[in-house]
């Protein structure tokens, strides 16, 4: 997940992506289930050339070279978040099959038609411009090639204050449906794929539970634990993101998540 530095609401989401990259975990609704069906839609397979935008700490990349035997190019826009995919790839014993960099995602540093795939997850939502992101995507992807991503989703038009409580915890602009797949079709892709998908607590936990190892979770919970004691900022963000007034279950009835997916002709 990548937050751009340019977006309306990045002071608002910081916080949040610091907190991220501080316990190496980064997260998308549908968890690896939805990763698996990108991949699917997007045809990366073996020796394929894949580029994940928006790559956190890594999660994703290092499970394509491992599933897929593709070569893969991580970037994000946080280069703490860089640091944590590299030592990941290097943990994992995919290093030599992934590299990470530090990149912008509406200003990517790739020549004309490089990729087989590319792909993000749960990053457009964090962008200034999506549009420009999308184009970049398309530029980049070689002809024949797809680019595809996976976003939360609103299911039925959301509540003011709901939209107003993301957008304060975690900096974030959701779109429906349409949207999402408006920005495929303003790049100029083809062949587009469009499915929305609902979720809830649980199942979103029990599918975050199974992409990570549970030393991952015990990291990043004791990392969590010691920033609740030193740093006023985690307190507050913590204050901030249990004070919507609805239960948690609740607001899944409002969204989910979508795959979307373009070939460039």
């Amino acid at each position: 997940m990548e937050k751009e530095t340019n977006s309306p609401s990045s002071h608002s989401g910081d916080v949040y992506f610091s907190l991220q990259a501080s316990w190496g975990i980064t997260k998308h609704l549908g968890g690896l289930r939805a990763t698996r069906l990108l991949a699917q839609r997007c045809h990366i397979g073996e020796d394929k050339k894949v580029l994940v935008v928006g790559c956190g700490v890594g999660t994703t990349a290092c499970y394509l070279v491992k599933e897929y035997r593709c070569r893969v190019v991580g970037t994000d826009i946080s280069e703490s978040m860089i640091e944590r995919s590299r030592q990941r790839a290097r943990r994992e014993g995919v290093a030599d099959m992934v590299d990470f960099r530090v990149a912008d995602a509406q200003a990517l540093p790739f020549e004309d038609g490089m990729f087989d795939a590319v792909i993000c997850e749960s990053v457009l939502a964090f962008v200034g411009d999506r549009q420009k992101a999308v184009n970049e995507f398309t530029r980049v992807t070689r002809s024949g090639g797809y680019v595809g991503f996976n976003e939360v989703t609103w299911l039925k038009p959301p509540p003011l204050k709901l939209v107003a409580y993301l957008t304060r915890i975690m900096g974030a602009d959701f779109l429906m449906a349409d949207g999402w797949k408006g920005l495929l079709e303003q790049s100029g892709l083809g062949e587009i794929s469009a499915e929305s998908f609902r979720t809830n607590v649980l199942r979103q936990w029990s599918e975050e539970v199974s992409q990570f190892e549970t030393a991952d979770f015990m990291r990043a919970w004791g990392r969590y634990a010691a920033g609740l004691l030193k740093d006023p900022a985690v307190r507050k963000f913590t204050v901030d993101a249990l004070s919507f007034p609805k239960s948690i279950f609740s607001l899944f009835s409002y969204f989910g998540y979508g795959i979307y997916s373009g070939m460039k002709g």
